[in-house]
C-alpha cells in the first residue's frame, strides 16, 4: 500500500500535468502555450524525484537507465512496428547530425517539430516520406531538423534523446520510429523504455552510447541554441517549415497557424529549386 506522502506527491504530479491534447483532424498546429511551459519546469522536478524515489525503494535499473535485456546496438529485428519501413526510407541518404540529404543539394529545408506533438507526427509520416523519396534521395533538397521541446518532460527527453542520435548520424532515423509509435501528449509514455525501445530499432545504432550522450553537456547547450533558434525566427508552434534556395535564409511555408499540407511544401520546394 503507498505511503500518504507518495499519494500526496501522486496527486500533485496528477494536478501538475497539463491534460493531454488530441488532435481533431484541423490544420491548426501544436502552439506553445505559456501554461505548459511555466507548469513543465515543476513537473519535470516531480518526475525526476520519483524515478530517483522508485529506483532506491524498488532497486531496479542500472546507472544508465537502459532497461534490462535492451540490445546494445540495435536492428530491424528487435525493433518496434514500423522499424523496417524507416530503415528503408533513410537507407543510403547522407545524414549529419540534423541534417538529411547531400550537403551540394540546391535547396534547404528546416523543420521545427516537437516528437510528441500529433500535428507533426501527422506531418512525418504523410508529407514527409514523398520529401524524402522525390526531394531529399535525388540530391535536390538537403533538410535540417530542429528538435524543439515545448509540450512537456516527454518534449525533453525526446529531444535530448534525438540530439543522441544525431552524434551518430541517426537522428532522422530516431524521430521517424517515434513517430510511427507515438502515444498521448504528457501521459509519461516517452520514458526511458521507450527511448531504449526506440534505440533497438535502427540498425547500427549503439544504444548504450546514446544513453550516455542524452545527458551531456554538448546536448544540453545543443538544446539552448534549438530555443534560442525558434524565438529568432519567430516560432511558436510545431511543425514549422521553412524553405529556401541553399545560402540564403529560407521563408516560412504556410500560414503561421497552420500545419503546411503536401501541396504547399511540394510547391515551396519547386519555386526555391527555380530561383
Amino acid at each position: 500500500m503507498p505511503s500518504g506522502k507518495k499519494s500526496k506527491q501522486a496527486r500533485r504530479v496528477a494536478a501538475a500535468a497539463p491534460p493531454p491534447v488530441q488532435s481533431k483532424g484541423s490544420a491548426r498546429r501544436r502552439q506553445a502555450s505559456p501554461r505548459v511551459l511555466a507548469a513543465a519546469g515543476g513537473v519535470v522536478v516531480l518526475v525526476v524525484l520519483g524515478i530517483v524515489l522508485g529506483l532506491v525503494f524498488a532497486g531496479g535499473g542500472d546507472s544508465s537507465g537502459i532497461p534490462k535485456g535492451t540490445p546494445t546496438v540495435g536492428s530491424v529485428a528487435t525493433g518496434l512496428p514500423g522499424a523496417a519501413d524507416v530503415e528503408a526510407l533513410y537507407k543510403g541518404i547522407p545524414q549529419d547530425g540534423l541534417y538529411l540529404g547531400s550537403a551540394l543539394a540546391p535547396v534547404q529545408m528546416v523543420m521545427y517539430i516537437d516528437l510528441q506533438c500529433p500535428f507533426c507526427q501527422n506531418y512525418e509520416t504523410t508529407v514527409m516520406p514523398t520529401v524524402v523519396r522525390k526531394y531529399v534521395r535525388t540530391g535536390k533538397v538537403r533538410v535540417k531538423v530542429e528538435p524543439w521541446a515545448f509540450i512537456g518532460p516527454d518534449s525533453t527527453r525526446g529531444q535530448h534523446a534525438m540530439f543522441a542520435a544525431a552524434k551518430q548520424n541517426k537522428a532522422w532515423n530516431f524521430a521517424e520510429i517515434l513517430y510511427l509509435n507515438q502515444q498521448t501528449e504528457n501521459t509519461g509514455w516517452l520514458d526511458d523504455s521507450m527511448l531504449a525501445q526506440a534505440a533497438a530499432s535502427i540498425p547500427g545504432l549503439n544504444v548504450v552510447k546514446l544513453f550516455a550522450d542524452k545527458d551531456s553537456g554538448d546536448v544540453k547547450s545543443a538544446a539552448s541554441d534549438v530555443d534560442a533558434s525558434a524565438q529568432a525566427n519567430n516560432v511558436t508552434g510545431t511543425p514549422t517549415v521553412f524553405v529556401g534556395k541553399n545560402g540564403t535564409k529560407p521563408k516560412r511555408v504556410g500560414a503561421a497557424s497552420a500545419v503546411p499540407d503536401l501541396a504547399q511544401t511540394t510547391a515551396a520546394l519547386d519555386a526555391a529549386a527555380q530561383q
